[in-house]
């Protein structure tokens, strides 16, 4: 097989939201296939209908576009092997589910929950573990009709091998064994009529020609009850690769109960998806140096599966915040003040302003991972008036040899000259000369007056926005 007759899927099941682990498998699966200039389908697993949630699909959709990742096959796009929606193809796995019965391959399992539930406590109470008894298994014709006849409600199981041992290889963990007495006869078909994962799943990936299973070490355990599907079938088996957990910080499976796990709350935030998918391209994944910052390019030229690791990956919300803070920080300054215009009209800035929303979004940028974290940075730069109410920055304000820079900042201020970021820091240098007054004494009461905090952003270029007349104003205030 040559690298471009490669294709992989990604397919998720329309529950309700897209999960960070969700996003790392798609990604994971597209870096691969755009490596080695082969195909990707998105296909929806819709089947369990109990948990269908409605709208999750379009959501879905619009989040991985969001994200960057695009499929060369799939429901929005089509392609050769569709239709890409489960639920559209359930003719197709009856037949097959019928060809496994004909074969002998399986048969129908007519026992009810009930029956179920107690089978499962007898063998809680023996200690042994939990799993389907086979009673079926071995019912007569006769008695199979009989209860066709009757109208019974079944399932349709596979007959798993009682004695052997099943081998395969997996391309992150390498060689696996799993002994067949421990395969449970899975569920191919339920008694709505709709097949389980496990059928579904294998029926899809074998039409749509998926060459390389790429998905969750959670579907680990599964994977030999997919291979015996291939091997009933006759059919080649793909070459599957199972990707580490993602942990919480105390190692812990990542759940929603120490943080957000769907990356619509990431989007909601404001994360950028250019720092999410480098983020999340790492967790599990190194390129075998010191590198951290990598676009999708990157990530597509150096992906390769056996840089993958076997060990959980920890999901730190703060390396996230880093890497979002270095994203915001490059944007070009057009594209950040468009993204930080809620806020800045919030505030009262003037949005029509463009360059006067450049400067000051420029001026913020280093204090900002997220783009929310403009919002309580711009109270200097809107027309209202500086309230001091803080203790400290009060006293400073307060004290004669501050009082004494204001009066000589007034003074030099209300002189003819240039009001620009370099002049306005000479002017403070000639203030230090001429009073001898210099360090926070000096930088001090003029930042507070003119910005309410002891601390910020460059003076010189945060005096240039607020303009002459508005640093005038608010050192008067200070003085009266």
């Amino acid at each position: 097989m040559s690298t471009s007759d490669i294709r992989v899927r990604f397919a998720p099941s329309p529950t309700g939201f897209l999960h960070v682990g969700g996003l790392r498998t798609a990604l994971y699966n597209h870096l691969f296939a755009r490596h080695h200039g082969g195909r990707t389908i998105l296909r929806i697993e819709d089947t369990d209908r109990s948990r269908y949630v409605e709208g999750a699909v379009e959501n879905l959709l619009d989040t991985l576009e969001w994200a960057g990742i695009t499929f060369d096959e799939g429901p929005r796009n089509g392609g050769p092997y569709g239709p890409y929606i489960q639920s559209e193809r359930t003719e197709l796995y009856r037949q097959h589910v019928d060809q496994l019965l004909a074969e002998g391959k399986a048969y129908r399992c007519f026992c009810t929950p009930e029956d179920l539930e107690r089978s499962r406590n007898r063998q809680i109470e023996a200690k042994q573990d939990a799993s389907y008894d086979r009673t079926c298994r071995s019912l007569s014709e006769s008695e199979i009709r009989e209860k066709l006849e009757s109208d019974c409600s079944f399932t349709v199981r596979l007959k798993v091998p009682l004695l052997g041992t099943m081998q395969f290889t997996d391309l992150v963990r390498g060689e696996i064994s799993v002994a067949y007495e421990v395969i449970d006869d899975q569920v191919l078909l339920k008694s709505d009529g709709f097949p389980t994962y496990h059928l579904a799943n294998v029926v899809d990936d074998h039409h749509m020609r998926v060459t390389h299973v790429i998905r969750g070490e959670e579907w680990l355990p599964s994977t030999p009850k997919h291979l015996l599907l291939y091997d009933c079938f006759g059919w080649d088996a793909p070459q599957f690769a199972h990707l580490p957990l993602l942990l919480n910080q105390d190692r812990s499976k990542l759940s929603k109960r120490q943080g957000d796990v769907a990356v619509e709350d990431y989007r909601a935030k404001g994360y950028l998806p250019e720092a999410l998918i480098n983020f999340v391209a790492l967790l599990g994944w190194n390129p075998g140096d010191d590198r951290e910052l990598f676009t999708l390019h990157d990530l597509e030229r150096d992906f390769t599966l056996d840089r993958v690791s076997k060990a959980g990956a920890v999901f730190d919300i703060d390396k996230l915040q880093w890497f979002n803070a270095q994203y915001v920080r490059s944007l070009p300054a057009e594209t950040l003040v468009n993204i930080c215009q809620p806020w800045l009209a919030e505030a009262g800035i003037d949005t029509a302003d463009t360059a006067r929303c450049i400067s000051i979004t420029t001026l913020l940028s280093s204090y900002l991972s997220l783009p929310s974290d403009i919002a309580p940075l711009l109270r200097p730069f809107s027309s209202s008036p500086i309230i001091i109410d803080d203790a400290e920055s009060r006293d400073i304000l307060d004290s004669e040899i501050s009082r004494q820079v204001l009066r000589d900042f007034l003074a030099k201020a209300k002189a003819p000259g240039e009001w620009t970021a370099p002049a306005i820091k000479a002017m403070i240098s000639d203030i230090q000369k001429e009073s001898g007054i210099k360090g926070k004494a000096l930088f001090g009461p003029i930042r507070i007056a003119l910005t309410g905090a002891p601390h910020g952003p460059d003076l010189g270029t945060t005096a240039e926005i607020l303009g002459r007349d508005m640093c005038i104003a608010r050192a008067a205030a200070q003085l009266s």
